[in-house]
């Protein structure tokens, strides 16, 4: 993705809570930018770069390591009683900070099912799922906060090392089909560079404080599995209808057929104008057929 003329750069400091697959790829990137990146971890490791952040142990960071951080992104989900660790922890440390900015990923769970229907930003919030009850909690918490947040609503996330070819590949696969359902994804590339995007030109655009980040094409699963497989040259088993697999799945597996939405990313890419990496499956999984 070519490079805007940057506003990011060695005189931001960026702080990445919770460093699972998202926040990694995040952290990676943002660095060739020449920013300064502090990342967290639940436990201590040699990273000169890294601090521990544990809510459940109370390991919290000192508050020297927010002199100067200008950003920072949170991509720690909700405690088991659906409040924000980050908030419970760090808040006063965030508000008495130079913080600029800070970015929440959540989830577009929060919508709940509909039925297949698009869903954007305007529309109100349904959670289904306890889960994405405890991400709508957390959200609000940080609109409450009153420091400058902006929180991304993503649908499922894949990429190099994350895909339905690991599935594939460690036989972990399942082939189920249901009628008229449909899931919404994006590439994780998607979500470091269109918050980027967002960063760079942040005094042109107008702010909105809650962004759906989703590719182009919502479908049904067992078109990117069939994809997959045409790939890898490999012939896809037989489907299963999903009434006939349920039983066998687990509590969350069952959860994740259970919603039926199509996330629209009209705000992010008309309204502010972000270009998609990997517009729909097909460019975003050739992408972890190479890179895998």
């Amino acid at each position: 993705m070519k490079h805007l003329a940057s506003s990011i750069g060695s005189k931001n400091k960026f702080l990445i809570l919770g460093c699972g697959f998202s926040g990694s790829y995040f952290a990676k990137t943002i660095r060739k930018f020449g920013c300064n990146v502090i990342t967290s971890s639940r436990s201590e490791t040699k990273d000169p770069n890294m601090i521990v952040f544990n809510s459940e142990t109370n390991k919290v960071p000192h508050e020297k390591f927010f002199d100067g951080v200008t950003h920072i992104l949170s991509c720690i989900p909700p405690d088991k009683n659906g409040k924000d660790p980050v908030l419970k922890c760090l808040k006063s440390k965030m508000q008495n900070s130079s913080v600029e900015w800070i970015g929440y990923l959540s989830t577009t769970g929060v919508y709940g099912d509909t039925k297949g229907n698009w869903v954007s930003e305007i529309d109100q919030p349904n959670p289904f799922q306890e889960r994405s009850h405890k991400r709508l909690n957390c959200e609000k918490e940080w609109i409450k906060s009153g420091l400058p947040v902006q929180i991304f609503r993503l649908p499922g996330i894949y990429g190099p090392g994350r895909s339905t070819f690991e599935a594939i590949r460690n036989k972990k696969i399942r082939v189920i089909s249901k009628k008229n359902q449909v899931f919404s994804r994006i590439h994780v590339a998607d979500i470091t560079h269109a918050i980027i995007y967002l960063l760079q030109n942040k005094d042109s655009l107008k702010f909105y404080q809650i962004i759906n980040i989703a590719d182009d094409v919502p479908c049904s699963q067992l078109e990117v599995i069939q994809y997959c497989f045409n790939l890898l040259g490999l012939k896809m088993p037989r489907p299963m209808l999903f009434e006939d697999a349920k039983n066998d799945l687990s509590p969350i597996a069952q959860s994740f057929w259970m919603e039926n939405r199509r996330v629209s990313n009209k705000l992010l890419c008309e309204t502010l104008g972000y270009k998609l990496i990997y517009k729909n499956y097909k460019k975003g999984l050739k992408d972890c057929f190479l890179n895998s």
